[in-house]
């Protein structure tokens, strides 16, 4: 019975909700804005890793290197456009 309790999905999903706990804790302390959008980022990349890894199953396939390697591409990008846009909208570069 042990075998069929689905553990790393309840693990997964008690950890999500401390992460959003932490992530409504910013709006009701009173942070700065900085200390806010820093842990807020924090918790929206591990969760995000989180929802892909326990329950997407990304790692659970033959080709993982392949799906590990289109993620980190795809954040690469993600990256470079919200920094390219950061350079020419707001810093005026």
């Amino acid at each position: 019975m042990k075998e069929l309790f689905p553990r790393k999905q309840v693990m997964g999903f008690m950890f999500s909700l401390i992460l959003t706990a932490v992530a409504l804790l910013v709006y009701f302390t009173d942070m700065t804005f900085s200390v806010g959008m820093t842990v807020l980022l924090l918790t929206a990349f591990i969760q995000a890793g989180l929802q892909l890894v326990v329950f997407m199953h990304a790692g659970e396939t033959n080709d993982k290197k392949s799906i590990y390697a289109n993620i980190y591409y795809a954040l690469l990008i993600a990256l470079v456009t919200i920094f390219g846009t950061l350079l020419a909208m707001v810093w005026d570069m």
